[in-house]
């Protein structure tokens, strides 16, 4: 937004934290909303747009109601996952709801929220978009293997998965001698992290924001839950999950909120376990060392996955997401 002529009234970027390390921010998002909602009321505004994060703009859509400007919220809270309590506050605060995910949009309208499905903005960069077809596998030899590592974006994401990530791979590599492993991480600043925490006896090539590319040309993947699980999907890349939790947290209230049957975005939209999914994982990588071997060994299995992925993607990048978004931001100030 910097570069695209946008005037920045804070950076929040690097703001970004798990759940249960978010307690630590509050009084800087407290700080900030008061800020902004000083700023909404003495200054012309036309539009407020509010991207994801709902805890945080669920208080600036609040304020900009307040100040009379309409507001458009881009990228749906996840309120058929948890807090569904949360939908009077969708209706009194949001003027329009852009959806990334295809069944957000019903979900919402017969809930009272005026929502529109407009593609998911992860695949608008796909150089010539989803895969049309799965990989075949026929000629693939776990000896050969390139495993793609994808620990996550924050820093909490890379404390809890980086090492045990690291680990999964060193087991596949006793096993497979030939195998090879690469890692991605979102920014330079966070590839000097992960390399200052690689584990002794582990080597990998680093790259930087590649998800894609990098899947692309990678036979298997372990990445966080999380959005890049659909830029894995999208390539027809088979992966296992992973996200790691508070275990006294997660049993005391997340296993209550939640009300999915699955929690990684990848089997929410298929509807099945298309994928190993480890969420919460606690503490023994055994059972993720032995899915991924399992997995590995069985090329069929392989095969499948990739083409159900590629499936699975398809109806995702039907739309490009800015340019629609751009659309409806241009009719609301019309």
């Amino acid at each position: 937004m910097a570069a695209a002529g946008c005037k920045l009234l804070e950076d929040t970027a690097g703001k970004a934290v798990m759940i249960y390390k978010a307690f630590s921010q509050v009084s800087y998002y407290y700080r900030l909303i008061k800020r902004i909602s000083r700023f909404l009321k003495s200054n012309k505004v036309d539009l407020v747009v509010v991207c994801d994060s709902p805890s945080f703009n669920f208080h600036i859509a609040k304020a900009a109601k307040k100040a009379g400007i309409k507001t458009l919220f881009y990228v749906a809270p996840q309120l058929w996952a948890w807090a569904g309590w949360r939908i009077r506050k969708m209706r009194k605060y949001c003027d329009k709801l852009c959806c990334i995910l295809p069944f957000e949009e019903n979900w919402f309208r017969q809930r009272g929220i005026d929502a529109v499905f407009v593609g998911n903005p992860l695949l608008d960069d796909l150089a010539s978009g989803p895969k049309r077809y799965g990989r075949s596998y026929k000629s693939f030899e776990p000896k050969n293997l390139r495993l793609a590592i994808m620990p996550g974006s924050r820093t909490a994401e890379i404390d809890s998965l980086w090492e045990p990530m690291q680990k999964i791979a060193l087991h596949i590599k006793n096993k497979y001698a030939g195998a090879r492993f690469v890692t991605v991480a979102v920014d330079a600043e966070r590839q000097q992290l992960l390399k200052a925490r690689q584990i002794p006896g582990f080597e990998c090539e680093y790259r930087v924001g590649l998800v894609s590319p990098t899947c692309e040309d990678a036979d298997f993947a372990l990445v966080a839950s999380g959005s890049a699980t659909l830029q894995v999907a999208a390539v027809g890349c088979p992966m296992v999950i992973m996200y790691q939790s508070s275990r006294v947290l997660w049993h005391l209230v997340g296993r209550w909120l939640v009300k999915t049957r699955y929690l990684s975005l990848v089997n929410i939209l298929a509807g099945v376990e298309l994928v190993p999914e480890f969420m919460p994982y606690f503490t023994s990588i055994d059972p993720i060392v032995q899915t991924v071997e399992r997995l590995l060994g069985d090329r069929d299995s392989l095969a499948q996955i990739s083409n159900e992925l590629i499936k699975l993607v398809e109806p995702l990048a039907e739309r490009k997401a800015r340019q629609e978004v751009a659309k409806i931001v241009i009719q609301m100030l019309e």
